[in-house]
């Protein structure tokens, strides 16, 4: 899995900071942003956050690149509205290389399970390419993939929806593959824009767990 920050906001937290001084200042809004200090900044964003006043946040976006996901994943991620996402095309993509598939950790450690597992990935690759060279369209190809097909996308969040998919997706419950894709995004995050995001994740890491069935554990961070 690679994950990896394209593009931000110019000065995220300067720009969230100044949209909410705006909405209590009679002041200008070059005469705003130029007297903020990156003290003043942080401060300000420590209060707007922990006072629930979030909808300043969304004025500044993140845009990421993530690629070795499978279409599990892809399936979940798209559950969240709020973002734009650009996906490799299975319908114009012709995967006549090779197919990549993302396996599950628990199937890599079985040794039965991987090796059918891996024998059955190799007769749908197989089955595909016959497909396509039959003169089959690679959008009715796609047909026969499984979830477990990798692709890659690019997605968008403001920093509003972003802190909101960390609290679901970097939760001990989630989902491994997501989980682990929202661990990493959420260590890039902290390093573009610390006040925005110091607090983000799961529930558990403001107050109490809002699961049904918590896990009981801390939360930990999954390594790069």
């Amino acid at each position: 899995m690679k994950v990896q920050l394209l593009k931000h906001t110019n000065e995220p937290e300067k720009t969230c900071a100044t949209a909410a001084r705006l909405c209590y200042s009679a002041s200008g809004i070059d005469d705003i942003s130029e007297k903020f200090t990156k003290e003043k900044v942080r401060d300000l964003l420590v209060r707007i956050i922990s006072s629930g006043h979030h909808s300043v946040l969304e004025h500044a976006s993140f845009t990421f690149g993530v690629e070795g996901v499978s279409r599990a994943l892809l399936a979940q991620l798209t559950r969240h509205r709020i973002a734009s996402f650009s996906v490799q095309s299975q319908r114009y993509v012709k995967f006549k290389d090779g197919v990549e598939f993302i396996v599950p950790h628990t199937v890599k450690n079985n040794k039965h399970a991987a090796s059918k597992f891996n024998e059955f990935l190799k007769n749908i690759e197989s089955f595909y390419k016959e497909l396509l060279d039959l003169g089959i369209p690679a959008e009715d190809a796609r047909y026969i993939l499984p979830n477990s097909s990798a692709t890659k996308i690019i997605l968008t969040m403001n920093a509003r929806e972003l802190r909101l998919f960390f609290s679901l997706r970097c939760c001990n419950r989630a989902q491994w593959e997501i989980r682990e894709m929202a661990c990493r995004m959420i260590n890039i995050a902290r390093k573009a824009a610390p006040a925005l995001f110091a607090d983000a994740g799961p529930d558990c890491v403001r107050e109490s767990c809002h699961e049904d069935k918590p896990c009981g554990k801390p939360w930990k961070k999954v390594k790069k």
